[in-house]
């Protein structure tokens, strides 16, 4: 069993609506800055899954995937400069 796996059946519910909910984020121009949690409170609702549960664990959720997220598009671009200064045209 994974450390971080969730522990309880609400727990499993919310999990599985962040991945539901991954198209459903606020961005700005190459940054993403966090869930529509008007959206995923919808979602959530249309799930049945109890709305203390999305309320409680969908931050924590939220602020490691919004900081996966970011990171690689800061990896990925820096990858794309490096190529750049080589000469070397990202494709």
């Amino acid at each position: 069993m994974k450390v971080n796996a969730p522990q309880s059946i609400e727990g499993r519910q919310v999990w599985d609506l962040a991945l539901r909910c991954g198209g459903q984020i606020r961005a700005l121009p190459g940054r993403v800055i966090g869930y529509d949690m008007t959206a995923v409170l919808a979602v959530g609702d249309a799930l049945g899954i109890p709305r203390i549960a999305v309320a409680e664990l969908m931050p924590r959720i939220e602020q490691a995937a919004v900081a996966a997220i970011n990171e690689a598009a800061d990896q990925e671009i820096e990858s794309a400069g490096h190529g750049a200064a080589e000469g070397h045209i990202p494709g």
